[in-house]
């Protein structure tokens, strides 16, 4: 195999290493969070990572921490929920990486399940300088009702660029 080709293969290994490291660092927020693990959490955002939620702009690992600790994210817990997260469409760019997905929050209420939430999410991640995998700079969530700025963020995770551009 020439060197041009070798070179070739081992790009294309590592863009496909990347989107799977990308997609379980995703897959890995539900599992976290529905066990309260804030420290799990926590660490799967940069030391300065963005989680923007609706309602709620969570700056830095600390704050990660305490929304899972919060009584209201507890009280979740206890009642029974889960945070699906679905299969994301990964673009990586070197270092880089803008991912996109839905997710739903179920949670067990009067002996049913119900979808409380139905959301558009917009990731973007960073490859950690440590070598320790992916890292979320930034992930926006927004919720599915019909304001435009929730297909919005899904078409523009699509297209792999950051929300809002």
């Amino acid at each position: 195999m020439s060197e041009d080709r070798l070179a070739a293969v081992e790009a294309r290994l590592r863009l496909l290493e990347d989107e799977r490291d990308i997609a379980r660092t995703m897959a890995s927020y539900g599992p976290l969070v529905d066990s309260g693990d804030a420290d799990g959490v926590a660490a799967l955002w940069a030391p300065d990572g963005v989680y923007d939620i609706d309602e709620i702009f969570l700056a830095g690992r600390e704050r990660i921490r305490e929304m899972v600790r919060s009584p209201a994210h507890q009280g979740w817990i206890q009642q029974g929920c889960a945070h699906v997260v679905g299969p994301p469409h990964i673009t990586v760019e070197g270092d880089e990486a803008v991912a996109v997905c839905h997710s739903l929050m179920v949670v067990h209420e009067a002996g049913r399940y119900v979808v409380r939430r139905a959301t558009a999410n917009h990731w973007r991640l960073r490859r950690a300088r440590s070598g320790a995998g992916w890292q979320v700079v930034t992930r926006t969530n927004r919720i599915l009702d019909g304001r435009p700025e929730s297909p919005e963020l899904l078409a523009a995770g699509v297209r792999g660029v950051p929300a809002g551009t």
